[in-house]
Formats: structure tokens, C-alpha cells, sequence
């Protein structure tokens, strides 16, 4: 979807006003990894405080990353329809009064529906920040623009797990796991006031919104989620997945589709979403049985467990520093290669070498910086402009519930079968994406 401007709301206009406002921009998407990565490390504690299950420590995950999936190209939607500074700045507000809602929950359920109103508003909040960058950049300053998303996310997996130990385990005031959603309220109204900054964006052409869509894509993905978090009867999964397919072919005959159906005209594409879909279930997977290890088998604290996580935050980031910068201009998309190869010899190396964990998860965590950096541009370059808000929404959302998908499946493993089938799941899934990333880019031309 193409991007409109109001001349007269475009903020200063100088070239290091739109900076500042790329900053607000980056901020809120920060913001987003954080509170995945940050209530990850704190669920076992939440868990025992709250006395929930060991399901309540993926839903705690799961809901945020499956509410936010499963809006996050509606919320686009409604960007493009009422205005996406207007859509950023709701979206925000609604954030930061789930996360008080959170930080005052008493028990599991009420924990479980305020992170799904959480993921709901997040969702209203990402999308536009695609559509604002183009708004407010263009020639070599928008390359340079998408260029920073990747270490500003780097420096937020660095900070999540860490922050999240030492907010639960420093009990500020008393507070315990509660302040890892505290600290959202501080962040969104320091991003609520930056959005003075940022223009006023529309669509060209303002769609309908298509509520049809959206609760077959919600009942579809709920469908398919539940039964790997609880066990559920299988029949549910195949369920999911007759109302995805219900969802994709009803795409096709409605006037303002949700998605648009010319993105799988061309095998490049589809080939991307399954891509990060994969890529994304291994990445937080990892992360959900690492923690879940550390704090469960090994009884290590919160705080012990973001350290330990540390490493694999640390190499994460500068290797997307390093991708982004040098490798990828010289070789391109093939680093995406090269970083699945290291992820998976970071996660032999956990299995065959359990003594060697830190160094095993600093090599995961280069794989996955190595992986990111080329990803979404090599995954986006021949989406034409008409399809950037569905591309990028698409997208976006794909790996979110790739995510989602990862820790309930991953997890659920780690506790019926434990650590060892899980790790090999996600080799499994690697090699996956690797055959998904050769007919991403046999499509490139």
C-alpha cells in the first residue's frame, strides 16, 4: 500500500527531525521484542507467585505473541484507514494500560487476558512504523533508515532477558515480577509525547475494513496454538487449518482483502512467510526451553538466567552489526545461509557438549544476528510499492506466530520429552528453513 502525507502536518521537515522521530519509531518497535524476551526469563517466577502451571509459562508468552500475530495486518488496516500516527498513538495508550493491568494481575487468567490485550494493542502500534519510515524518508536515507532496526532490535534482545532478571530479582519496592511490565509505562509515554514529531500518513485510498478476515485468520491461529500449549485433542490443530485454508481462499473473492493476493502470484513470496515463520518458532523456541532449563532443571534465579542468556544477546547483536555493515553488501542474501549453518552448530554444540554453554549460546546467538540482517530486505525486494503495507504487515505477523508457534511447541516438548527432543526439533526446523531460504531466493530474479 502506497503512502500519502499531509503537507501540512509533516512535522519540521529538517533532515534531523525526521531522525528524532525515526528514533520515537524505533523505540516503540523495541519495545515489542522487549516484552517477549523480558517475560520470558520472569514466567517461571510469575508462574509459582501467581501458583499457575507449566502451561500458564507459555501462555504468558503465547498470548502476547498470538494476539499480536493474529491483528497485526488488521491493525495495518486500520492505519491505513483513520491515519497511522492516529493508529500509533492508540495503540500505545492501550499498551501501557494493559501492562499496569498486568503488573496488578492476582492471578493466571487475569495475567493471560491482560498480555493478549497487550499483543492487541502492540499490533495497532507495529504496523505503522514501516509506513511512517517511508513516509518520512526516501532515496539512500530510507535504506539507511531500515538500516537501523536491525541493531536497535539487536540492543533490545541484549537488554530483554537481562532486564527481565534484574527487574524480578531485585524486587524494586517490593514489586517482584511486576516491574517488568512497569517499565513499559515510562517507554510508552516517552513515545506517546515523540509522535508529535511524526507526520500524518494515510493510504491513497482508504479500504474497508474486512472483519470476515479477521476472525477466521484469529479462530484459525487460535486453533492451531491451543492444543500444543494444552495438549489438547489433535483434532483441533486440523481444525486450525481448515480455517486458515477458509481464510486464504476467501482473500481471494473479497473486494478489500486483508491480505493482498497478488503477493503469491510469485513463488518468492510465500516462500519468505514460510521462511520466517520457521526461522522465528527456532528462535524463540530456543530461547523459551533455554529459560525454562536454567530455571526449572537447574534451579537458577531470574536474574542468573538473563545473565546466562547474556552471551547469546551480546553475539546476536554484533553480529547483525557486522552482517548488516560488510557481509551482506559483499555477498548478500547468501548470508542468511551462513547464519543457519552457525545456529545449528550452536545448538549441536548444547547437545553434545552441555559444559559448553555459554559458548554454544553466543554461536546461536551470532547465527540467528547473521540470519536477521539480510532477511527482511532480501524477503521484500520485489514486493511492489502497492504491496508494501500487506508485505510488511504479512510478514510481521508470519513471524510472530512463527514465534508463537515455537515456544508451544518447543516448550511443550521440553516438558513432556524434555530439553534434548526439543533442541533437535529446532535442528530440524533449521534444516527447514534453510530448503525454505534456496527457494526464497530462486524466486529473486
Amino acid at each position: 500500500m502506497t503512502t500519502s502525507i499531509r503537507p501540512d502536518d509533516t512535522g519540521t521537515g529538517t533532515r534531523s527531525s525526521r531522525w528524532v522521530a525515526l528514533c520515537v519509531l524505533l523505540l516503540a518497535e523495541a519495545m515489542n521484542l522487549l516484552d517477549t524476551t523480558i517475560v520470558q526469563v520472569a514466567a517461571p517466577v510469575i508462574r509459582n507467585e501467581l501458583q499457575g502451571d507449566g502451561a500458564d509459562i507459555q501462555w504468558f508468552t503465547a498470548a502476547y505473541t498470538l494476539a499480536f500475530a493474529v491483528l497485526l495486518i488488521p491493525g495495518g488496516r486500520i492505519g491505513d484507514i483513520i491515519g497511522r500516527r492516529r493508529a500509533l498513538r492508540l495503540g500505545m495508550t492501550g499498551f501501557v494500560l494493559a501492562s499496569l493491568v498486568c503488573a496488578c494481575a492476582l492471578t493466571p487468567t487475569m495475567l493471560i487476558t491482560a498480555r493478549a490485550v497487550q499483543g492487541a494493542a502492540a499490533a495497532l502500534v507495529i504496523p505503522q512504523t514501516i509506513g511512517l519510515i517511508r513516509a518520512m524518508f526516501d532515496g539512500p536515507d530510507l535504506g539507511r533508515a531500515f538500516g537501523t532496526i536491525g541493531p536497535v532490535m539487536g540492543l533490545a534482545a541484549v537488554c530483554g532477558p537481562v532486564l527481565g532478571g534484574v527487574l524480578t530479582s531485585t524486587d524494586l519496592f517490593g514489586s517482584s515480577w511486576r516491574s517488568v511490565f512497569l517499565v513499559n509505562v515510562p517507554l510508552g509515554v516517552l513515545t506517546l509525547v515523540g509522535t508529535r514529531l511524526l507526520p500524518r500518513s494515510f493510504a491513497p485510498h482508504r479500504p474497508r475494513f474486512d472483519v470476515l478476515g479477521t476472525l477466521l485468520v484469529a479462530a484459525g491461529s487460535g486453533l492451531v496454538i491451543y492444543p500444543l500449549i494444552e495438549r489438547a485433542h489433535w483434532l483441533l490443530l486440523g481444525l486450525g487449518a481448515v480455517v486458515l485454508t477458509g481464510f486464504a481462499v476467501t482473500q481471494r473473492l473479497r473486494s478489500a482483502p486483508l491480505v493482498e493476493p497478488s503477493l503469491f502470484a510469485r513463488i518468492r513470496f510465500p516462500a519468505a512467510l514460510v521462511c520466517s515463520t520457521l526461522f522465528y518458532a527456532v528462535m524463540q523456541g530456543l530461547l523459551q526451553v533455554f529459560v525454562l532449563h536454567a530455571q526449572l532443571i537447574e534451579h537458577a534465579g531470574a536474574l542468573t538466567t538473563g545473565l546466562r542468556l547474556l552471551p547469546w544477546s551480546v553475539a546476536m547483536g554484533l553480529a547483525a552489526v557486522v552482517a548488516g555493515n560488510w557481509l551482506v553488501p559483499r555477498a548478500g542474501g547468501s548470508v542468511m545461509y551462513t547464519g543457519l549453518a552457525v545456529l545449528l552448530a550452536g545448538v549441536v554444540t548444547v547437545l553434545l557438549a552441555p559444559d559448553a554453554l555459554p559458548v554454544a549460546l553466543a554461536v546461536v546467538g551470532a547465527g540467528i544476528g547473521l540470519f536477521t540482517a539480510p532477511f527482511f530486505t532480501t524477503a521484500l525486494a520485489k514486493v511492489r510499492p502497492e504491496e508494501n503495507g500487506s508485505a510488511a504487515g504479512l510478514l510481521n505477523a508470519v513471524q510472530q506466530f512463527g514465534g508463537t508457534l515455537g515456544v508451544a511447541a518447543l516448550g511443550s516438548l521440553f516438558f513432556t520429552s524434555g530439553a534434548g527432543t526439543a533442541l533437535l526439533t529446532a535442528c530440524g526446523l533449521s534444516l527447514l528453513t534453510v530448503v525454505a531460504v534456496a527457494i526464497m531466493r530462486s524466486g529473486s530474479s
